[in-house]
């Protein structure tokens, strides 16, 4: 299959798709990714709320006396995914009859810690202090640790959500030149585009309008995809 209809049929999965419109969904809670991760990392002091293993590697350079590092901060993100992540998993058991309910209950979740992370910004004083960013940390990263452990249990190939290390192994192992067959280039290779294009978007809310626009967008997106998930999760729909 060409590049250009693999990402075709990654935007606009084809009738009777396993996965049907959860890749698509998969693509923008990727992007949501990408844009929260900016908002966190710019604004609430070197953290990221999606990326675990860049709070884990920030947490060794913190506690090796690096500036501009937070050990507190890299736990707190740390440990309140680990909650969200806990969070998911128990809406997924709950569903996991159809893979529909499990993202449209994660969606849910979601879209209420981040609303909650959103009011927080817009409520606090500029600049933000210690508390306000510490709350906004773990409503991000509990908002994060539900989605990660939503798309887990969802299990979509090579759209993890949140982790790109394994995309982009896959990308350039699998392709031809490396002696592999090129299979779902496409696929990730917009996953990668997604995230980096996310954290664009945020990185530009942030620096030029605000943490709370960001977080906005980041509430439509998983609003959008709660809605949509709704509208197609019918019971005898062949990808639940």
């Amino acid at each position: 299959m060409s590049i250009p209809r693999e990402i075709l049929d990654t935007l606009r999965p084809p009738a009777g798709d396993r996965h049907g419109p959860l890749v698509p969904m998969m693509i923008v809670l990727t992007f949501l990714t990408g844009v929260v991760d900016a908002a966190s990392y710019l604004r609430l002091g070197h953290v990221f709320v999606a990326n675990m293993t860049g709070n884990v590697v920030f947490l060794g350079f913190a506690l090796a006396g690096a500036k501009g590092l937070s050990a507190t901060t890299s736990l707190l993100a740390l440990a309140s995914f680990i909650a969200g992540a806990l969070l998911g998993g128990r809406i997924g058991a709950r569903t996991a009859a159809h893979r529909g309910h499990v993202l449209r209950a994660a969606s849910a979740a979601q879209l209420g810690l981040l609303a909650i992370a959103l009011i927080l910004a817009l409520s606090a004083t500029k600049p933000l202090g210690n508390g306000a960013r510490y709350a906004l940390v773990v409503a991000m990263a509990l908002a994060m640790g539900v989605q990660n452990a939503a798309a887990q249990r969802l299990a979509v190939p090579e759209l993890t959500t949140t982790v790109l290390t394994r995309t982009l192994t896959g990308l350039a192992s699998g392709a031809t030149i490396a002696g592999g067959q090129g299979a779902k280039v496409g696929r990730r290779a917009l996953a990668v585009a997604a995230m980096l294009l996310g954290a664009l978007a945020g990185g530009l809310l942030v620096l030029h309008v605000s943490i709370a626009a960001a977080l906005g967008v980041a509430c439509a997106l998983a609003l959008a995809v709660g809605v949509a998930v709704h509208v197609l999760s019918h019971p005898d729909v062949a990808w639940r």
